[in-house]
């Protein structure tokens, strides 16, 4: 999540005394603590009626969990207290310490039954949830993550929160029990300050949502500001951009290879080929089985936080595949094939859909399905192949991670290793591909990571790009078949009498579908009709459209809010900003001139014309994190060409 400035207000002085002065810590932490009195209840609390695999984690927790609804606003207001928030994700590393450090805790289990209404959010369930309150804590703390923690007045309005708290105080930081306890205090001695921050707080999420949706003319120049500000923040030396902890730069990737694309410049295609290459190169990439983990916590992408989604998976293939299609170079064909291929054998429902993520801890720890130690590797492969191995993926006797264990990758040139070691390059080639086989084989017996299995509308919609784009681009129809059969899964699970829904999971579909849900699915339906001329896709993405634009276009202002009207909101987020997914508004006023194009109705150009303008001084004045709106503004002011072939089908020419 990107950093905010905190929030500037009198309220955080009212309680915050020196022992609280420093209750956010960092969900990328690497202090680890551990809590005497932690126990797993035996029983079952009210998640385990739930679908979201997150929350049924949680649903042997001796706190007395809600799920997010009226059910749990209702019992706040009647008993008066105030609402503690959790809201994770069930591949989170984090999410499981603070789990078994606090919410198995009986003791502290008690404090938070007593005091507060315990809810539980699955953030991939409800992201609109998570938007708003990832938005308040980031204003009050400068930083966000999760799991996050929110403490909310019955009428749902945020006034104390941060991320993982230990539980017990450690390095001069409160610990989750401190924390309860001061805050039940607040909450009784302070009322009225913490009902008037709510007020503010909220206020200020709203100014938020305005700055983010400011309009502007959508002139040429806002795609050359987009590009320079991208260029300005690469790392030469490692790939990508800005800092450690990088996460996979998919948007600034697509804006420099479409730079090069339209001027010819080199240093735009240098700097989208360095960071591809790192990446495949990196920890971050599965060097055995394929797929890219959620992101890399130092510069060069050499050790990864292990989970792995399916959104980034689907938006690198695509980032690898244009990089092929451009420059025709195999090694971007090979990264986008290993990473459907391991979509395809790890995520893929049987039905057709796609599951949304592995976790990042296997039995207990973080990563230990995917690391190494030299000595595995020697009695798995006999002392030359290890050797080789060693060098080529940086296995050693001393290790890349902590405790001397290593994780794959690619150190060094098999060419290389083989000019040390006195081989012929070729056979190590066939050594190093016979190696990999046997530690991919001796991987599968250990125990997995827990899958999340459960089927999001938005990310299948970017997976189905991605397998159409891939089985256009690589000839490869097997690719084509997978995005059809996904296509058709969300047309019989997720879109019910004229109602596009969320989630899927155990044969039930709920949750009413966000802009993302729209405008994803209706760019991969795009890109799938783009594949098969199958008339079937671009008459369901005609018609999402209408319905997109009836539940949240904003006619007034143009472009489009994040969700549709709830009293469970407290705020209607607008935003153009990408983060670890693409702007949905960018997305949609992208599939919007597309339609324009494909069809000739003028309404869907001046629809994209009107969200680009809505947002277009918010690019203005952060071009570095609107790659996407750039991509639609270059767009729409650039001559389109259109080519059309005439021809009769029954001429054997």
């Amino acid at each position: 999540m990107p950093k905010m400035s905190p929030m500037s207000s009198h309220w955080i002085r009212l309680y915050m005394s020196a022992a609280f002065a420093a209750l956010s810590v960092s969900a990328c932490s690497q202090i680890k603590y551990h809590s005497q009195e932690a126990t797993i209840a035996t029983h079952q609390n009210r998640l385990a009626a739930a679908k979201s695999p997150y929350l049924l984690q949680h649903s042997g927790n001796p706190v007395a969990w809600y799920e997010w609804g009226e059910e749990a606003f209702a019992k706040a207001v009647t008993e008066d207290k105030p609402i503690f928030l959790s809201i994770g994700y069930a591949a989170c590393h984090w999410c499981h310490v603070m789990e078994r450090e606090s919410f198995e805790n009986k003791g502290i289990a008690e404090i938070l039954n007593r005091h507060f209404i315990a809810v539980k959010v699955d953030r991939e369930e409800r992201p609109d949830v998570d938007d708003i309150y990832m938005t308040a804590v980031q204003l009050m703390t400068g930083s966000g993550g999760w799991p996050l923690s929110v403490f909310l007045t019955p009428d749902l309005k945020p006034f104390y929160s941060g991320t993982y708290f230990p539980p017990e105080e450690r390095l001069g930081r409160p610990g989750f029990r401190q924390l309860l306890e001061g805050i039940a205090r607040v909450w009784k001695e302070r009322r009225a300050d913490v009902e008037r921050s709510g007020v503010e707080l909220v206020q200020a999420v709203a100014n938020v949502s305005a700055h983010q949706s400011r309009s502007g003319d959508v002139a040429a120049g806002l795609f050359d500001i987009a590009v320079r500000a991208v260029g300005g923040a690469f790392d030469s030396l490692n790939g990508g951009f800005g800092p450690a902890p990088k996460f996979p730069p998919t948007g600034q990737i697509e804006l420099l290879l479409r730079a090069f694309k339209r001027t010819c410049n080199r240093d735009y295609l240098t700097m989208a080929e360095r960071t591809l290459k790192a990446m495949a190169s990196g920890g971050i990439f599965d060097q055995l089985g394929g797929g890219f983990a959620r992101y890399s916590t130092d510069a060069a992408w050499r050790v990864p936080h292990f989970e792995k989604m399916l959104y980034d998976n689907a938006l690198l293939t695509l980032n690898y595949l244009d990089a092929f299609l451009i420059t025709g170079d195999e090694f971007y064909a090979a990264i986008a094939r290993r990473t459907l291929n391991w979509a395809l054998t790890e995520l893929r429902d049987p039905a057709g859909g796609f599951h949304s993520s592995l976790d990042a801890d296997s039995e207990g720890h973080e990563g230990r399905f995917y690391i190494w130690t030299r000595q595995e590797v020697d009695a798995l492969l006999g002392p030359d192949a290890a050797a080789l191995i060693g060098l080529v993926y940086d296995v050693s006797d001393e290790g890349n991670l902590e405790g001397g264990a290593s994780i794959l990758r690619i150190a060094m040139p098999v060419s290389e290793a083989a000019l040390r070691l006195n081989l012929d390059t070729g056979d190590a080639a066939r050594r190093v591909e016979a190696a990999r086989s046997k530690l991919l084989a001796a991987r599968s017996r250990r125990i997995r990571p827990a899958t999340d299995d459960k089927v999001l509308t938005d990310w299948n919609g970017l997976m189905i790009a991605a397998l159409a784009r891939a089985g256009r681009a690589l000839g490869e129809e097997a690719y084509l078949t997978a995005a059809t059969e996904a296509a058709r899964f969300v047309k019989e699970h997720l879109d019910q009498e004229g109602s596009l829904l969320h989630r899927y999971r155990s044969g039930e579909a709920g949750i009413e579908g966000m802009l993302e849900d729209y405008a994803y699915l209706i760019s991969g339906l795009l890109e799938l009709y783009r594949a098969t001329f199958d008339e079937e896709w671009i008459v369901w993405a005609e018609d999402l459209t209408g319905r997109m634009v009836t539940r949240f276009g904003d006619a007034d202002k143009g472009g489009f809010l994040l969700a549709a009207e709830r009293p469970d909101l407290a705020v209607r987020q607008k935003a153009a900003r990408d983060g670890a997914t693409p702007s949905a508004n960018a997305l949609a006023g992208q599939a919007l001139l597309e339609l324009h194009q494909l069809t000739g109705r003028e309404e869907y150009r001046q629809i994209a014309e009107a969200t680009a303008k809505a947002f277009a001084g918010s690019l203005s004045s952060d071009p570095g994190s609107h790659s996407r709106l750039a991509i639609l503004c270059s767009a729409l002011t650039s001559p389109a060409m259109q080519i059309a072939v005439a021809g009769s089908t029954d001429d054997p020419e």
